[in-house]
Formats: C-alpha cells, sequence, structure tokens
C-alpha cells in the first residue's frame, strides 16, 4: 500500500523586523545631509577658508607693507596732541577731524583720522600719521573699522566678508557659517559612529584612508570651525541681526557711554574741528586727554571728536588684544570733568562673549599665536573639502562623480523622533535663513525627486510584468 505524499504549506506568519533604534534611523539622514551639505556648501567654505587665510595673515603684513607710516625712531619727549593734530591739518586741511589716536608706544606714530575727505569710501578715514617728537607727517592712508585696517587688511576683509560684491555679496559668507557647524556636527557623528578599528589611517589605502584623513583631522578641527561658525553668525546680515534683538531683550546688548552735555558756554561759537562744526578747539584735546588719564584710562586709546555743542568728546580704549581694554568716558570740554564712563567690567555677560568672540574671530584677541591658529584652522578646512571631494570621486568607478547616498532617508526615521526634529530644525531656520532656507529647498527636491523615480520604478515594473 502505497502513500501519496503530502505537501505542507508552512503559513507561520514571518517573523517582523524590530523597529529601527535612534541611532539606526538617524544615521543615514545625518549621512545623507552630511554628504550633499558638504558637496553643495564646500565651494563657499573653501573661499571663506582661503580669503580667511589671507585675512589673519593680514596683521603681519600691515606691518611690514606699512612700516613707515606705523613707526618712529624714538625720541626724548612726546609734544602737546594739539600740535600734532596742527601739523596734520596743514598737511591735509579738507575734511575734519573726527577722531585721534595719540601714540600709543614709544616708536609708534599718532593717527588723526579725517572723515569726509573727497576720494575717501564711505564709512572709511583718512589716518594721518604724524611723529609725535617732532609733528613731521610721515604720511596719510584710507583706514577701516574699530581695528584700524589700513588699505592692505581692508581689502582682504572685503574680499573675505563679501567678495568686493556689496551688501549682496554678504550672503556667501553668512551661508558658509550658517552650514559650517551642520557640517562638522555631521561628521562628527558619523565619525563616533562608527566602529573603532574602521577609524584607523595606518594600514589602509584607497577610499578607505582618505575617509579616515578627512574624519580624523575634521574631528580634532570641529570645536575651531563651531567657534568660527557662531562667531562669524554674529555679525552676519540676517542672523546676525537676529542675534542682536535677542540680546537686546534679554538686556544683554553692549553698552555705551553716554556723550550729552549741556549746550553753550564759554566755547559757543568756536570755530570747531569735529565733523559737524563743533564748538570745540583743538587745544581741547590736550585738557581731554589729561581727564580720560586721571581715570586710568590707559594706551592705546582714541579720541572721538564730537559732531556739535551738545556732544561731549568720548574717549575709548581700542586694544582688542588680551587683556582687552575697552573702558571708555565721555568728557565735557567746556569744564574738562568726565561725565559719565563705562569699564568693560560691567558689560553684560553676552556682550563681553560676543566681543572676545569677534576679536578671537578675527585673529585679534591672541595676536600671532590666535592669527596661527585661525590659518591652521583654514588650512585643515582646505583639507577636509580635498578630501571630501575625492572621497565623493572614489566613491563609484563606473562614474566620474561618485554614486550618490540614496534618497529618501528621512522617510525611514520614526515620527517620534522626526517630528521633533523637524520642529526644532524650523526654529533654527527662522532665526538663521541661510541655514533654514536651503535645508528647506533640499527636503522638497529630495521628496520630488523621490516621487519621480518611485513612479519610474513602477512603470518600470509594470512593463516586465506584461
Amino acid at each position: 500500500m502505497s502513500t501519496a505524499p503530502t505537501t505542507t504549506t508552512d503559513e507561520s506568519p514571518k517573523p517582523v523586523a524590530p523597529p529601527p533604534t535612534r541611532k539606526a534611523a538617524l544615521r543615514p539622514l545625518i549621512l545623507r545631509l552630511h554628504f550633499y551639505a558638504g558637496i553643495l556648501v564646500a565651494p563657499f567654505l573653501l573661499v571663506a577658508a582661503l580669503t580667511g587665510f589671507l585675512y589673519a595673515a593680514s596683521y603681519q603684513a600691515e606691518k611690514i607693507v606699512y612700516a613707515h607710516e606705523l613707526t618712529v625712531p624714538v625720541g626724548d619727549d612726546k609734544l602737546p596732541l594739539s600740535e600734532q593734530v596742527a601739523a596734520a591739518r596743514k598737511a591735509h586741511p579738507q575734511g575734519a577731524v573726527s577722531a585721534v589716536r595719540p601714540s600709543p608706544e614709544a616708536d609708534a606714530t599718532t593717527r588723526v583720522l579725517l572723515s569726509g575727505v573727497p576720494g575717501v569710501g564711505e564709512g572709511h578715514t583718512l589716518a594721518v600719521f604724524v611723529d609725535p617728537y617732532t609733528a613731521k607727517v610721515r604720511g596719510s592712508l584710507e583706514q577701516y573699522g574699530a581695528t584700524g585696517a589700513l588699505p592692505l587688511r581692508t581689502w582682504i576683509d572685503e574680499l573675505h566678508r563679501d567678495l568686493h560684491l556689496g551688501e549682496n555679496g554678504r550672503l556667501y559668507s553668512e551661508l558658509a557659517a550658517s552650514w559650517l557647524w551642520v557640517i562638522a556636527a555631521g561628521g562628527l557623528v558619523l565619525w563616533f559612529g562608527r566602529r573603532r578599528t574602521r577609524r584607523k589611517v595606518r594600514g589602509t589605502s584607497g577610499r578607505r584612508r582618505t575617509l579616515g584623513l578627512h574624519g580624523t583631522v575634521g574631528v580634532w578641527a570641529a570645536a575651531g570651525f563651531f567657534f568660527l561658525s557662531a562667531t562669524g553668525l554674529t555679525w552676519s546680515t540676517y542672523a546676525g541681526a537676529n542675534i542682536d534683538e535677542l540680546r537686546t531683550s534679554l538686556g544683554q546688548a553692549t553698552p555705551s557711554v553716554s556723550a550729552s552735555v549741556a549746550t553753550g558756554g564759554e566755547h559757543a561759537g568756536h570755530t570747531g574741528t569735529g565733523s559737524g562744526g563743533t564748538t570745540t578747539t583743538p587745544q581741547d584735546l590736550d585738557k581731554i586727554l589729561a581727564a580720560a588719564r586721571a581715570e586710568d584710562l590707559g594706551d592705546p586709546v582714541e579720541i572721538v571728536v564730537p559732531a556739535d555743542a551738545s556732544t561731549a568728546y568720548v574717549v575709548k580704549q581700542v586694544q582688542r588684544s588680551w587683556p582687552e581694554k575697552q573702558d571708555s568716558v565721555a568728557v565735557d570740554p567746556t569744564t574738562g570733568k568726565v561725565t559719565d564712563e563705562l569699564h568693560f567690567a560691567d558689560y553684560p555677560l553676552l556682550a563681553k562673549l560676543t566681543r572676545w568672540g569677534i576679536d578671537a574671530h578675527s585673529g585679534a584677541l591672541f595676536g600671532l599665536v590666535n592669527q596661527i591658529a585661525l590659518m591652521a584652522l583654514a588650512l585643515c578646512l582646505v583639507l577636509l573639502i580635498a578630501w571630501g571631494y575625492r572621497m565623493w570621486w572614489q566613491r563609484g568607478r563606473a562614474s566620474a562623480f561618485g554614486r550618490p547616498i540614496p534618497r529618501g532617508a528621512w522617510q525611514q526615521v520614526p515620527p517620534q523622533i522626526l517630528v521633533p526634529l523637524m520642529a526644532a530644525v524650523a526654529v533654527l531656520g527662522y532665526f538663521v535663513p541661510l541655514l533654514g532656507i536651503p535645508l528647506a529647498v533640499f527636503v522638497v527636491v529630495d521628496v520630488v525627486l523621490g516621487e519621480i523615480a518611485y513612479r519610474r520604478g513602477r512603470r518600470t515594473q509594470g512593463g516586465q510584468v506584461a
């Protein structure tokens, strides 16, 4: 008796894959964001790094190029400040004296700053350099900014800030600053998410070696990139305005000394030296400086000449290197008395941090050490960009542009993670618009391209089935 073979069907349900962990769900999204942000923003970062390198080096170059104007042989006694200003006005009668920077060191010249001089750019002044011992004029140069940048450093500064394209050009630097920290943070997450054995550089070759170099240097330089990004945004066009508004609402805005004084007095009607026809005379400068010295305002200082009779002289310290000297006083030219004073120690915390951050970003806070550190960071960023593009090239051998990271990574993130993440990104994008707008465009394009690829795939499968 034969038994017919029986067939059994395993109808037991297939095991359901467990939902991805938070780390596993976010990694593809971070990888995709890091990859495409790096590819698209890298050109802007490269320009910012190269021009930033030049700017950090410009401090020392400026001392060499303008040595004749900046330095003098040390003499016996310095002449009164009024005589030095008179010599500058005799050599350059056009414009008006807007400020004076007395010689801060034994071998340094005095700077007499003239505003309204024909041929001098808007927002710039003409700096006349005077020998404090002989009152001889050693030259004149256009000056810009609180750090007293001369033409070479000014040109490089504007190249770094806006590529000499004006306000519209500033969008490039703000875009770079907005995305630098995002790319750096994504790289850190990806690097430390790899197994320790896969982070090695020695004994590897090809794309793995490039990745090892890229990751190792990126980890060491990440803190510097976060710093450059945060401080760069503080004086950017859009994010900077939001940051200033936030600081003001928190009572953390940078304070300023009050320069208001009563009008009239014995000086009324005198021919002035200020840009607005003030009633003070050049001889007042020595009295004003003496009053500031009595309040312990040491060099270097700048004396800001008032624009009208209702405004006092403001004497402020202009040392941006550590320790910073940023105290200031207002002095009534009629009485020679200090009417208001402001000490840097009394600044709100965020105002101090902003001041220190900007000065460190520009290479002034710690002098030559600061400038070398900035140049090293710039070189690291250039290398990281070069290695990043090389990895893209090495990623696929069939295509000259490498294989792209698969789309749809954000769809794999669970809603309980994706929704709060998108809310946080929306808030951040509002305050940093050149981060938020490109990111929104990127998501929309990614969704559209993903939908197109999905529909093409369905049509292809339908044709094969038919």
